[in-house]
């Protein structure tokens, strides 16, 4: 599997960055995507990316480890209010298990690996979500309008 070259991205609005806004990389076209409408949205108030490290428990090793969610936004709806939301990014396959194949290839296997630490991850999340008064979100190809 090919990955994207991380890259750095520098905002246009600096004062809205909840972070060192210098530093600012980006993962994938998805996230640069999600980078721009949060930096340009007049509703949005204040946003961060990878800024935050959630403690969770790996089901693959059982050890504790780090999660860095993609970014954490605060925003005003329509109606006034300030939510706050801990965002993810993902493939919408990866934000479902694996189905079981006829046969159990490596990258069958492979898979459940993945789906185990992100359910563990995004388990974490919600509890912290939840313990701040936030809402917990992944975005998918769906939310982001890609094709």
């Amino acid at each position: 599997m090919k990955y994207p070259t991380p890259r750095k991205w520098k905002p246009k609005h600096p004062e809205k960055y909840n972070g060192d806004y210098t530093n600012i990389i980006a993962r994938s076209s998805w996230e640069v995507k999600f980078m721009n409408w949060a930096d340009n949205n007049p509703n949005v108030i204040l946003w961060n990316s990878e800024e935050l490290a959630i403690p969770y428990i790996c089901p693959t090793d059982n050890k504790w480890h780090r999660y860095f969610p993609d970014a954490i936004i605060k925003i005003k709806d329509k109606d006034g209010n300030i939510k706050t939301y801990l965002i993810e990014i993902k493939p919408y396959k990866q934000t479902i298990p694996p189905q079981v194949p006829k046969r159990k290839t490596k990258n069958y296997i492979k898979e459940v690996y993945t789906w185990g630490k992100n359910d563990a991850k995004w388990k974490a999340a919600r509890q912290y979500s939840k313990e701040k008064g936030w809402e917990f979100m992944i975005l998918t190809e769906k939310e982001l309008n890609i094709k």
